[in-house]
């Protein structure tokens, strides 16, 4: 698979980002249907996204979708317009708050019937699972080998903290009184060992704190030193993975 060293968060409902994410020299790229897309904003967000993964404007970045979870009523409709407006351009989707196998099963037979339909090769299109509740924690050795269509671990790290009640609101940070050690230790270290015993990568999530360059610096350093493949970037900085290095 190719590297995900930094990957590149971008909202399906802002062109302008879209626009830029194509010339920022990230591994990938995904476009935002979830959290970063308000609800009446989702169907022109799809438009959106399938206009700009048609364009030749792209460098060799990954292109990756995140779609809805499988909880909303949104979904299907998110998973259905990609793929059929553009799923020759698609290389993953990514599929958040995953809790169980079943959740990747599902989305794997949504995507061989749209494959089968499009005239698209069968399996082609990944899945990048995001866990971020317990539940999914606990589930993650049959997350990771629910389809063979599964190429990342992914971490979110917002809704994992609110899921297991940690005192913080700082997202990546250590909370207030946790003085020795890493409350995030064992939550990390249980996806990338899932991922290197089943040969996925595992990809770190975001450091909200887009204004503490040394913040992100020191979330980031972490993340390679545990031997994490990757992690999340917003669109205004860039990791780059190289010698132990990471810069804004």
């Amino acid at each position: 698979m190719k590297p995900r060293r930094s990957v590149l968060a971008c909202p399906g409902s802002n062109t302008k980002m879209i626009e830029k994410a194509k010339s920022l020299p990230v591994d990938e790229v995904f476009l935002d249907l979830e959290d970063a897309v308000a609800p009446a904003a989702k169907a022109e967000a799809r438009a959106n996204i399938v206009a700009a993964l048609n364009d030749s404007g792209w460098g060799t970045q990954l292109r990756v979708v995140r779609v809805n979870d499988w909880t909303t009523e949104w979904t299907y409709a998110d998973v259905i317009s990609v793929v059929e407006g553009a799923g020759a351009a698609l290389d993953a989707i990514l599929l958040p708050k995953v809790t169980d196998a079943g959740q990747v099963r599902a989305l794997d037979l949504l995507l061989t019937q749209l494959e089968k339909t499009c005239g698209l090769d069968t399996g082609r299109i990944g899945i990048e699972p995001q866990i971020e509740n317990a539940l999914g924690l606990r589930n993650i050795d049959a997350i990771a080998t629910a389809s063979p269509r599964v190429q990342t671990l992914v971490f979110g790290p917002a809704d994992f903290m609110a899921s297991i009640n940690m005192r913080t609101l700082v997202v990546g940070e250590q909370p207030e009184g946790y003085d020795t050690g890493d409350a995030y230790h064992h939550i990390l270290m249980t996806i990338l060992l899932a991922a290197r015993a089943h040969g996925l990568q595992a990809i770190d999530g975001p450091y909200l704190q887009i204004r503490d360059v040394e913040g992100f610096r020191r979330a980031g350093g972490r993340t390679g030193a545990r031997g994490f493949g990757g992690k999340w970037v917003e669109q205004s900085r860039n990791i780059e993975w190289g010698a132990g290095k990471i810069r804004p």
